[in-house]
């Protein structure tokens, strides 16, 4: 594993040396991907400093086993040795698993779309509900999110709400949220009391560059609309509001969250690139899925993947069998444990999958 560990440490001065070239800071956008990469390198250049000094205590502590001349020194070694060989073990694992090769996509920013599903009134609400966990989240991990398109219910929360999340990793954090959220609980329109079932269904999307789809402007229907909701004079008045239809796929994006028209075509923009680049890559997490029989997974999205139980407090992801008694916590934003839980999963299950190359 060290010969291995040898090309990182080459490489990591490589990318230390090319970060402070003027011509690369100049390009942006390879010195945003050599950041990214010199980040990734420091961290695993470290483990293998650890390493090779834990190799070299172990080989130290058994040439002083080996003499035996100094007692004192002979029981300090054993100490030594004993500490290293519990330590490596778990010192390998780790590297290993950062050896195997991050998927591109989980450093993307991510569009977010939630809809109410079952449940009528209550499955709006609950949408709502969910919108505030997940931006309470991003707001708690330094992420910025941006309303990109909503559609109010009738008694609060939202029918359908799209929003973008922009900040480090975004999608190998949201990934695996994706799929159907049910929740149980006395709906608010509820007078006799009596436990309701409703859901709303989650996708993340991993926003496409230009570079990764490209879309031809003569496929795509653009229609103009007033917008409506809150938004001062412009709305009901000004056609500001964008509608874009792929026309060979049937995909539709639309944005009237800004008042300029040429900002709201830019979103739908994204919006339709995101959703061509997910079908492709929906086919791509499917061959995975097969292949790997994955626990987890970040494509079907009619797949009812949590439960949020009122009643007792609780919230249960049916995936990996994870019940917290903590539903308040959870609904305010403090999901992390489980989103921790899911990515401990899904590492191993790669972790697995990589042994037979070492």
């Amino acid at each position: 594993m060290l010969d291995r560990l040898q090309y990182v440490k080459q490489r990591f001065d490589e990318v230390s040396d090319l970060i402070i070239q003027p011509d690369i800071i100049a390009d942006q956008k390879r010195y945003v991907a050599l950041n990214k990469e010199y980040k990734d390198l420091k961290a695993l250049n470290e483990k293998r400093e650890e390493y090779a000094n834990l190799l070299g205590n172990i080989e130290e502590a058994n040439e002083i086993i080996a003499d035996g001349s100094d007692a004192e020194m002979v029981e300090m070694a054993q100490m030594q040795l004993e500490e290293a060989r519990e330590r490596l073990p778990k010192l390998e694992d780790e590297i290993k698993f950062m050896l195997i090769p991050k998927d591109p996509e989980d450093a993307k920013n991510v569009m977010m779309e939630i809809r109410a599903g079952t449940g009528g009134d209550e499955a709006s609400i609950f949408a709502g509900d969910l919108y505030r966990m997940y931006t309470k989240f991003c707001e708690n991990r330094g992420w910025r999110t941006s309303i990109v398109d909503l559609n109010e219910g009738t008694s609060g929360g939202f029918k359908e709400i799209i929003f973008e999340v922009t900040g480090e990793d975004v999608y190998g954090t949201l990934k695996f949220e994706a799929g159907v959220h049910r929740v149980q609980r006395v709906p608010q329109t509820e007078t006799q009391g009596r436990i309701h079932t409703s859901a709303a269904t989650v996708m993340v999307l991993p926003e496409a560059e230009e570079f990764d789809v490209q879309i031809d402007m003569n496929d795509v229907r653009i229609d103009l609309f007033c917008s409506s909701g809150p938004g001062g004079q412009s709305v009901n008045t000004t056609k500001s509001a964008v509608r874009l239809t792929h026309i060979p796929t049937g995909l539709v994006a639309q944005c009237q969250d800004e008042k300029s028209q040429h900002k709201n075509k830019d979103k739908a923009l994204t919006v339709l690139r995101s959703r061509l680049y997910e079908m492709e890559l929906a086919k791509k997490q499917e061959e995975d899925a097969k292949r790997r029989s994955s626990q987890v997974s970040s494509g079907d999205r009619s797949a009812k993947i949590r439960t949020y139980n009122y009643p007792q407090g609780r919230v249960t992801d049916h995936r990996i069998g994870l019940t917290l008694y903590d539903l308040d916590s959870v609904m305010n934003g403090s999901i992390q444990r489980i989103v921790d839980e899911l990515q401990l999963v899904n590492n191993t299950e790669k972790l697995k999958e990589a042994s037979e190359v070492y």
